[in-house]
């Protein structure tokens, strides 16, 4: 087993807090690698007051944007509110008749079959059950497995598969059976 962290890990790590609005604050410890970040005035990322090894300048989280070695400490602020998801993230319903949506419950690539050359999970047409695996959704290396969450047919995939993917996003549309 690969015992390293590298700048790869690192990058992958800090854009999804980046793409984690809910996320005010985060810390990592991996081997001499201290990264502490907070969620300032205006949802912006910054390096925690403290919490850097050795391997980082002081006032510097390794990889972080906007924290030079002249920074000033940040003090941790009081978490600002959450604003509201906009756009294909946020949409609460499907342009489609009859529907529940299956969302993404969190930041990550989306997979349709459990592995490359494998045959999807689902189809469109396709009837599952609350508990059938529709997709998975890759993050930081660790597969989460989506159920259906419904009884019902697929009737529409929005995302292509190893598509990236936001929180909230609808994957696609079952229709519920009576």
């Amino acid at each position: 087993m690969d015992e390293t962290l590298t700048y790869k890990d690192v990058d992958r790590i800090l854009a999804w807090i980046d793409a984690t609005p809910e996320l005010a604050e985060f810390s990592l410890k991996f081997g001499d690698l201290d990264l502490s970040l907070t969620r300032g005035e205006g949802g912006a990322l910054r390096p925690a007051q403290g919490g850097q090894g050795p391997a980082a300048p002081a006032g510097q989280a390794p990889g972080a944007a906007g924290g030079g070695p002249d920074a000033a400490p940040t003090p941790a602020p009081t978490p600002a509110p959450t604003p509201a998801p906009s756009g294909p993230a946020g949409d609460a319903e499907v342009p489609v008749a009859r529907g529940a949506s299956v969302k993404s419950p969190m930041v990550g690539t989306f997979y349709r079959a459990p592995e490359p050359g494998a045959a999807p999970f689902v189809e469109v047409g396709q009837r599952v059950e609350p508990d059938t695996t529709v997709c998975i959704i890759e993050v930081m290396k660790l597969m989460n497995s989506i159920p259906a969450g419904t009884a019902g047919i697929v009737r529409d995939i929005l995302v292509s598969d190893s598509g990236a993917v936001e929180y909230g996003q609808v994957l696609m549309v079952i229709e519920p059976s009576a």
